[in-house]
C-alpha cells in the first residue's frame, strides 16, 4: 500500500490520541466522516496499523520496577528462551537483538523482591542462556507510544 499525505496526517494524529473519533479526525483532516473511516480500514487491511491499543502507567497500577535485559543465548537456545520469556506475565516486550544471539527484555515487576525472584526463578532457570545484563529504570523522560512519521 502506497501511503499518502493524508494518510501520514491520520496516523500521526492516532498515535497521540488513539480514541479520537471519525468525526473528529475528518473535522481536522477537512475530510468526511466515511473517507476517514476508509482510509482506516484500508491500512488495516494492509498491516500498516497493526492494532488499537491503550498505553497503561504500569507504576500506577502496581509494577513499580522496571528492569531491562540484555540476554545472551547459546545460538541454538535463543527461540526457545524467546519464547519461553515472552510468555511471561511480567515481560513487557522481547526482541532479538544484533550481537552474539542477544534478547533485549523488558520486564515490569511490583518490587525489587519480585524481580530477584524474576531473575532467580524464571530468567537464570532457562537452559541456554550465557550472560544476563541488567539495568533498572530510574526515571522516564520520554516513552514511545506511536511512531511519529
Amino acid at each position: 500500500m502506497k501511503l499518502t499525505d493524508t494518510d501520514f496526517k491520520i496516523l500521526n494524529i492516532l498515535s497521540e490520541q488513539g480514541r479520537m473519533s471519525y468525526v473528529d479526525l475528518a473535522k481536522e483532516l477537512g475530510l468526511s466522516r466515511v473517507a476517514v473511516r476508509d482510509r482506516i480500514n484500508q491500512m488495516q487491511e494492509a498491516g500498516v496499523i497493526e492494532k488499537f491499543s491503550v498505553v497503561i502507567n504500569s507504576e500506577q497500577v502496581g509494577k513499580g520496577v522496571s528492569a531491562f535485559f540484555n540476554v545472551d543465548c547459546e545460538p541454538n537456545t535463543l527461540i526457545h528462551v524467546a519464547e519461553k520469556l515472552a510468555e511471561h506475565p511480567s515481560v513487557a516486550s522481547c526482541y532479538q537483538m544484533t550481537g552474539p544471539s542477544t534478547l533485549h527484555t523488558h520486564v515490569l515487576v511490583e518490587d525489587f523482591h519480585a524481580l530477584e525472584k524474576f531473575i532467580n526463578e524464571e530468567l537464570y532457570a532457562l537452559d541456554g542462556i550465557t550472560r544476563v545484563e541488567s539495568h533498572i529504570l530510574l526515571r522516564r523522560f520520554k516513552s514511545r507510544t506511536g511512531l511519529k512519521l
